[in-house]
């Protein structure tokens, strides 16, 4: 059995015998691939870092957060493209619009996603979409840029199943983490509406904790307890939810 963590910030976690622990448990529990989202420029030495140390297991990305598109985007973003130059990267991500911190730099979020959207296409690589409290945005910029080379990943996905369905029909899979576990959070209803073939597994460790350790720092071996739940959610075994996630997977990052 192999499952994939198709978004983890791994690397955010600097002491080595710590990840040390950390990657032994992701092995013990069979997920041995993992896939690390940039967030800024900072982050990009960090997540280099992390796939130097475990080049079999880990796959970087690189992108600029939306809560990190500020006044000087632009120059933050060239530092990150510039950084594409070093090493092999599978996606563009995360990128998109979050308003749910700050509603001011809207228009910048906007522009800064377009720009990487194309970016992506320039690479002919998939985009990792972080979206919060602006569905109906990262949605109007995904219609307008919408061609046979826009695909990716819609991270952390908490929309209803309307919604599902129309990021699906623009070539994306649904990210599904540690919230399908949380009571009462309505994914679990959209999880068991949307076939298997539309999902991909991630755990955005350290946040976004799955039951049974909500309240605790997410780490990306507790995957297997979000792929348990999918599983019970669509009637099937955990095996089966391993294989096709891990196969949607391959599919979109080419690897």
């Amino acid at each position: 059995m192999v499952l994939t963590d198709t978004h983890t910030h791994l690397y955010y976690e600097t002491i080595p015998e710590k990840r040390k622990a950390l990657m032994q448990r992701c092995i013990d529990h069979h997920i041995t691939r993992l896939f690390l989202p940039n967030v800024d420029a900072a982050s990009v030495p960090l997540i280099y870092g992390l796939v130097e140390e475990y080049p079999q297991y880990c796959y970087p990305m690189l992108g600029l957060h939306p809560c990190d598109v500020k006044e000087h985007w632009e120059a933050e973003l060239t530092t990150i493209i510039n950084a594409h130059q070093q090493n092999k990267i599978f996606a563009i991500g995360e990128i998109g619009i979050d308003l749910y911190w700050d509603k001011t730099h809207l228009k910048e979020q906007a522009d800064a996603f377009v720009k990487q959207i194309n970016w992506a296409k320039s690479l002919d690589l998939p985009i990792v979409i972080h979206c919060r409290d602006a569905f109906n945005e990262v949605y109007e910029v995904l219609q307008q840029e919408a061609d046979d080379k826009l695909r990716g990943i819609f991270h952390c996905f908490g929309g209803t199943v309307e919604q599902a369905r129309k990021i699906i029909d623009l070539n994306f899979y649904l990210g599904i983490g540690g919230v399908v576990t949380y009571k009462n959070s309505g994914l679990d209803k959209v999880v068991q509406e949307i076939d298997l073939k539309h999902i991909v597994l991630e755990t955005d460790s350290p946040y976004l904790t799955p039951v049974p350790f909500r309240g605790k720092p997410n780490e990306s071996s507790y995957l297997v307890y979000i792929a348990q739940k999918v599983a019970e959610l669509q009637q099937t075994s955990i095996e089966k939810v391993a294989e096709v996630t891990t196969e949607n997977s391959r599919l979109v990052f080419g690897i």
